[in-house]
């Protein structure tokens, strides 16, 4: 999967799951700020992600993953070959 096919089901992924509209979805944007995530609809956010893509993400790499972008580099960086 390419980059530009990770942001776009990322981005209706997220703006479906928690009702933001992908316009708001700017790159360097803050995730958490952005998508108005607490602790439990962050849960829910790597449960989507690790669903949808088969991958897993530990808990020490989710402060690596802050913006849209990191997550989207996140992805396509740990995506099954």
């Amino acid at each position: 999967m390419t980059r530009e096919e990770i942001i776009e089901k990322v981005n209706s992924l997220l703006a479906e799951e928690f009702e933001v509209e992908e316009s708001e979805f700017a790159p360097d944007a803050n995730l958490k700020e952005t998508l108005s995530l607490d602790s439990i609809n962050l849960v829910d956010l790597i449960a989507l992600v690790q669903f949808n893509y088969k991958i897993t993400i530990p808990v020490e790499d989710l402060k690596k993953i802050q913006t849209f972008d990191n997550l989207y580099d996140y992805i396509l960086e740990h995506q099954p070959a």
